[in-house]
């Protein structure tokens, strides 16, 4: 009887397991490329494969992650506040490592037949960024290692790049600066750690 019990509580507590959203807290060290990816190995060999697929250098997408969401999973745009204190919406439906809107991340999924991504996965995010950076790159001509630019781009949108808008934003023009500083630095560590950065091998998973 008790045998019988405490089979059905790990049942049902593996169950529970499985069906919990078990999104991954952000790096320790989210400044360093090594760090984070000795600490969640399954990232560097996602990020390999976007960089592979869209041409994207992983140092880039470290970036734009760091950048955005902080490789926080769920992370949102912060509520806008009626009279300096009464919370109300966001100001856009950006969510999750790439911080991609709902229109952008539904065009994502048809382009591409994702239809399962989801902008809290890691693999998902990133193979996003390698796309929408490399749609850029078609429609702007933007060189895949000018980070400063392609990171207005990103933020901007193509067209609204090529119209220069981001000339009427010098704050923007500054987060695009500590982008490309960013990815410089990722770049940089990355090649000191090469030989120390975790291998994968057939029984490993994502």
């Amino acid at each position: 009887m008790l045998k019988n019990f405490l089979k059905i509580i790990f049942i049902c507590s593996l169950t529970v397991f499985l069906l919990t959203d078990c999104t991954p807290s952000p790096p320790q060290h989210e400044l360093n490329a090594c760090e984070i990816f000795n600490q969640y190995p399954h990232w560097y060999w996602e990020a390999q494969r976007t960089q592979k697929k869209w041409d994207v250098p992983v140092s880039t997408q470290l970036a734009f992650m760091y950048q955005e969401s902080h490789f926080n999973a769920t992370a949102k745009p912060p509520r806008e506040h009626i009279l300096w204190i009464i919370p109300w919406k966001r100001p856009t439906s950006a969510y999750g490592y790439s911080q991609a809107v709902d229109s952008t991340w539904e065009l994502y999924k048809q382009e591409t037949g994702h239809w399962h991504a989801d902008r809290d996965s890691f693999s998902d995010a990133s193979d996003f960024i390698g796309w929408y950076l490399h749609l850029i790159h078609i429609r702007t001509d933007i060189p895949m290692n000018d980070v400063y630019a392609l990171y207005l781009a990103y933020h901007e949108g193509s067209d609204n790049y090529l119209n220069r808008s981001y000339r009427y934003k010098p704050e923007l023009r500054a987060i695009a600066s500590k982008v490309s500083y960013d990815a410089a630095r990722y770049h940089a560590q990355l090649i000191r750690c090469q030989a120390s950065l975790p291998v994968k091998h057939w029984w490993n998973w994502t």
